[in-house]
C-alpha cells in the first residue's frame, strides 16, 4: 500500500520539492491532499498533476476560482478556508501530514493531525515556536510521531539515531550566516528587501529568506531544537558556516561529535522524514570534499539582534515566543513592503516583547490572545517608525 501523504503548503519551496519526492516514489507514496493560501493557478496545475482526492485553498475568494480550474477534474474534492484545513488533516486514509506552511496559521491543523495520531513531518518552525510544550505533551498523548524537516534538524535528528539515552552535551546548529554575514551594521541599515532576498545558498521563500537574512530563522531554529530534543538554551551553540555543508551536529558527553553532511539540497531531509528509518535512492549532486573548504564562525549577536531576542525568549519562558514570532511576522512584510528598514525589524520586536502581556503557563486560547496583541503592538510600532 501506498503512503497517504497530506501536504500543508505544497506551492512553497517545500511543498514543490517534496512532490518531486513524491514523484521519484510514486510506487512508495501518493499525495492525498493538497493545500495553499493564495496560489490558486499552482495548486491546480499540480492537482492535475498528482490527482489528490482534495485539495483545499485557504483564502476562501479563491474557491470559486479552484473549482472552476478543476472542473476536468471531477475527482479532485475543493475545499476552502482554514477550518477546511484542519478538518482535512483527520481524514482517515491520511498516513503523514508534512506541514510545510508558514507562519502562525500552520499551528492549528498540525493540532489536529497530531489528535488524529498521524505522522508530523514538521517543516512549519512557527508550530513549535510559538507552543512547544503544548505540541510535545499532545504528541505525546496522541503517540503522533514529530520527523524534524528542517534541515538542520533533520541532520540532529540523523546524527543521534543509535544513541539510544546517551546524553546530549550540546547540539551545534549551522547557519549559512545569510546575505548580509560580511556586512558592518552601519551597512545593514540601509539593506533593502531586494538584498535580503539573495540568499548565498539556499532557495525558499521570501518570508523565510527574510528571517534568514536577519538570523530570526536561526534564532526559530534554536528554540525548535529545544522542544525536539529536549536540550535547554545553554546547551545550543549557533556556527556560521557559510559553505552549508555540514547541515548541524550533536556533541555527546564523551566528547565525540557527530554530524550529518551533504550538499544543499531540502529533498534529503524531506525525503528522510517519509522514509525513516529506511533511506530510499535520491538523483542529484552528491558532496565532493576536495572542491572546498568547510569554514565556522561565531555568531555577531549585535549586529543579529533577532538571534538573541529568540535566545531571550527562551530564557523567559511562557508565552514569550509566541510574541517574538507574532511580531516577527508583522515587521518581515512590512520590510519587504519597504516600509521599515532592515535593524528597524529586532528594535520593533524587542519593544513588542518587553510590552506584551506575560503569561507563565499558556493555554491554547492564550497562544491566540498573545499572537494577537503582540500583531497589533508591532504594528502600532511600525506606523510610529
Amino acid at each position: 500500500m501506498k503512503q497517504q501523504i497530506c501536504i500543508l503548503g505544497s506551492t512553497g519551496s517545500i511543498g514543490t520539492q517534496a512532490l518531486e519526492v513524491i514523484a521519484e516514489h510514486n510506487d512508495r507514496f501518493e499525495a492525498y491532499c493538497l493545500t495553499a493560501n493564495n496560489h490558486v493557478e499552482q495548486l491546480a496545475q499540480q492537482a492535475k498533476r498528482f490527482r489528490p482526492a482534495a485539495v483545499v485553498i485557504a483564502n476562501e475568494d479563491k474557491y470559486e476560482q479552484l473549482v472552476d480550474l478543476l472542473a476536468d477534474c471531477p475527482d479532485v474534492k475543493v475545499y476552502a478556508g482554514a477550518q477546511a484545513l484542519c478538518d482535512i488533516v483527520e481524514s482517515q486514509p491520511i498516513d503523514m501530514v508534512l506541514t510545510a506552511m508558514v507562519g502562525f496559521a500552520g499551528l492549528a491543523p498540525t493540532i489536529h493531525a497530531i489528535k488524529a495520531r498521524k505522522k508530523i513531518c514538521l517543516a512549519n518552525k512557527e508550530t513549535l515556536v510559538v507552543a512547544g510544550e503544548l505540541i510535545c505533551d499532545l504528541a505525546n498523548k496522541y503517540h503522533s510521531p514529530i520527523l524534524p524537516v528542517d534541515s538542520e534538524h533533520s541532520a540532529i535528528f540523523q546524527s543521534i539515531v543509535g544513541e539510544g539515552d546517551n546524553e546530549i552535551e550540546k547540539i551545534l546548529l549551522t547557519a549559512s550566516g545569510g546575505p548580509f554575514r560580511q556586512k558592518t551594521l552601519e551597512e545593514m541599515r540601509t539593506m533593502t528587501a531586494s538584498d535580503a532576498l539573495k540568499h548565498p545558498t539556499w532557495d525558499m521563500g521570501a518570508k523565510i529568506t527574510i528571517d534568514s537574512a536577519s538570523m530570526m530563522n536561526k534564532g526559530f531554529e534554536v528554540i525548535e531544537a529545544k522542544w525536539l530534543f529536549g536540550v535547554e538554551a545553554d546547551r545550543i551553540q549557533v556556527l556560521v558556516h557559510p559553505q552549508s555543508i555540514v547541515h548541524s551536529a550533536v556533541q555527546f558527553h564523551d566528547g565525540a561529535v557527530k554530524a550529518q553532511l551533504g550538499v544543499p539540497d531540502m529533498r534529503l531531509p524531506i525525503q528522510y522524514a517519509f522514509t525513516y528509518p529506511d533511506r530510499l535512492p535520491m538523483t542529484g549532486e552528491r558532496l565532493d570534499f576536495f572542491r572546498q573548504p568547510l569554514e565556522f564562525f561565531e555568531p555577531d549577536m549585535d549586529k543579529f539582534k533577532c538571534l538573541a531576542l529568540a535566545f531571550e525568549a527562551l530564557r523567559r519562558r511562557g508565552n514569550a515566543a509566541c510574541v517574538v514570532n507574532a511580531a516577527n511576522e508583522v515587521v518581515n512584510l512590512a520590510f519587504r513592503q519597504g516600509r521599515i528598514g532592515f535593524l528597524d525589524m529586532g528594535d520593533i520586536i524587542e519593544k513588542t516583547l518587553n510590552k506584551a502581556t506575560v503569561i507563565a503557563a499558556p493555554t491554547y486560547e492564550d497562544y491566540i490572545q498573545s499572537d494577537t496583541e503582540a500583531r497589533r503592538i508591532a504594528q502600532e510600532l511600525i506606523d510610529i517608525n
